[in-house]
């Protein structure tokens, strides 16, 4: 019984982990293109810019994600995972605005200059938020003729946390904080999060 608690309790603490990584890259991504609307404006250029750098970031993450869960399978390497997710999250937080008024000043076509901008920023918390989803899946996977169905649970789980990342942030969060001190709960919840892995046995 005891082990079968145990079990369910690591299952549960995975799949709030996935929820919370869905949630923050498009949390960021929503607070990414309001960051650079200061400088490049609010166009289809810069949400272009902003698109493309999280599209490509989440690919190298889900490669990296995948080839990593090949070769280790431990659950708290998700919570490191998370933890990186937000301490990386500190640059957009502590010299964003420093970045894009460098890249305004020095590139004048706005979508090399938003681009850029957005790269710098966004690409290692984006990346790392991406490799979550593929190395959980290895761990709910016992039986690889369940594995479609846990991997389809597990990206339900990140979709889910994604729609509520991009309704809270764009209906509520950015209508009572400023974008600083959004960031810092991103990056604290990131942190709170990745820290609950030290509930699961080491392994």
């Amino acid at each position: 019984m005891t082990l079968l608690r145990s079990h369910y309790i690591s299952r549960v603490i995975l799949t709030a982990q996935v929820i919370w990584s869905g949630f923050f890259v498009m949390s960021l991504e929503l607070l990414g293109g309001r960051l650079l609307s200061t400088s490049f404006g609010s166009g289809i250029f810069v949400w272009g810019s902003v698109i493309s750098v999280f599209m490509i970031s989440l690919s190298i993450g889900y490669l990296c994600g995948g080839y990593l869960s090949t070769w280790r399978r431990r659950p708290r390497d998700v919570g490191y995972l998370l933890l990186a997710q937000g301490i990386s999250a500190l640059v957009p937080l502590l010299s964003g605005d420093a970045i894009i008024d460098t890249m305004f000043a020095v590139i004048h076509d706005v979508r090399y200059g938003a681009f850029l901008s957005a790269l710098i920023l966004f690409f290692f918390p984006t990346t790392i938020s991406g490799a979550v989803s593929p190395y959980s899946v290895r761990l709910l996977v016992d039986d690889v003729r369940i594995s479609g169905h846990k991997a389809g649970l597990l990206y339900f789980a990140s979709t889910i946390g994604s729609t509520a990342g991009t309704i809270l942030t764009a209906f509520y969060l950015v209508l009572w904080l400023d974008i600083d001190t959004i960031l810092a709960l991103l990056i604290s919840m990131s942190c709170a999060v990745g820290a609950m892995s030290w509930l699961l046995p080491q392994s």
